[in-house]
């Protein structure tokens, strides 16, 4: 049986009782396994902005906050309207504007929930229902993860060895799982990730808690290992996908697919919802955050005062390099999206 590691445990990403919010601070694991705790809506939102959570942490988070406004309606200390959670998802999407799963799953569930404050039902039985409609919509995701884990397994062969970039969650790390559990002998070549090192503090150590083997690499290195021929395979999550298989994800995603492309590695990128209202990249937003957090690296100042740093937090990555895409509809070529989704 497949077991998840710490960070992708529901409880360890959020979780509430009564007024207080938790968010396990990503941040600071793996030193500490603390959790940030928010009073409001508007806190988990500035938690969001902060960096608290990332990858597929936010759309968790935003789900547990429908349920928590649920139930602190119920208690009488939010207002028991639908306005309530209608400002509750304008808040949380734009925290993070380049989490368009969040956003639209967010407002999907807005529109269910006013239907159920249409019916004029009791306050309980309307905080009931949300719970049952974020529990649905989080065993919906799980089943996509682990059949998704199950497809990314069936790309990768005895003695692959896969770089990765960033922290690519759930789908990745069940693929790693599901061969391993298939008997194939796999390993992992982890970017660091600058400037937050998810690949250092969060896939380096959820992998070896899983049992797969893993090397961490800084973020220059990978065009180098793959000219060594070091390297079999490049995967990594996706923050956004276009209908034309344009990929969005963390910096440093580019210049390792530019690379895969050369030295003809194949690049899979793994898609839970690819984004139906983005033909392509023209209307993507891709959050500029500040240069400081590249002046400063775990707390620490890197440079001296007064460098300036710029620091554009995506990749835009076109079809053209990637191999396929990992689909709650398949493994599909970047041409064959939109006829999977439109």
């Amino acid at each position: 049986m497949i077991t998840l590691p710490y960070l992708l445990q529901k409880e360890n990403i959020c979780r509430f009782e009564d007024a207080t919010f938790f968010i396990g601070d990503r941040r600071v694991f793996p030193f500490e396994k603390a959790f940030v705790q928010c009073f409001s809506v508007e806190e988990i939102a500035e938690s969001l902005k902060k960096m608290v959570t990332q990858g597929g942490g936010p759309l968790q988070v935003a789900l547990t906050t429908l349920s928590y406004c649920g139930h602190r309606m119920e208690q009488g200390t939010m207002n028991a309207n639908i306005s309530t959670f209608s400002e509750a998802v304008a808040c949380l999407v734009s925290a993070r504007p380049t989490n368009t799963t969040m956003a639209r799953v967010l407002v999907e569930l807005l529109e269910q929930i006013t239907l159920l404050f249409q019916k004029n039902g009791t306050i309980h039985d309307i905080a009931r229902a949300i719970d049952d409609l974020v529990l649905e919509k989080e065993r919906y995701f799980d089943n996509i993860y682990h059949f998704m884990g199950q497809l990314g397994s069936s790309l990768l062969t005895n003695g692959d060895t896969i770089l990765t970039t960033c922290f690519a969650e759930h789908t990745f790390l069940l693929s790693l799982a599901y061969a391993k559990e298939a008997g194939k002998e796999v390993s992992v070549l982890a970017c660091e990730t600058r400037p937050y090192l998810q690949g250092a503090r969060l896939t380096a150590p959820s992998l070896r808690e899983l049992g797969i083997p893993v090397k961490l690499i800084t973020d220059g290195m990978g065009a180098n290992l793959l000219s060594r021929g070091k390297v079999n395979l490049y995967f990594t999550a996706a923050d956004v996908v276009c209908m034309d298989g344009t990929v969005v994800n963390k910096i440093g995603t580019l210049s390792n697919a530019i690379a895969c492309a050369y030295y003809h590695i194949p690049y899979y990128a793994f898609s839970i919802s690819p984004d139906r209202t983005k033909l392509d990249s023209s209307t993507l937003q891709i959050e500029e955050r500040s240069g400081r957090e590249v002046t400063h690296c775990l707390g620490s100042r890197i440079t001296e005062e007064g460098i300036e740093a710029l620091y554009p937090s995506f990749d835009i990555v076109p079809h053209s390099l990637v191999e396929g895409l990992v689909t709650p509809k398949g493994i599909l070529k970047p041409s064959d999206l939109s006829g999977a989704y439109l």
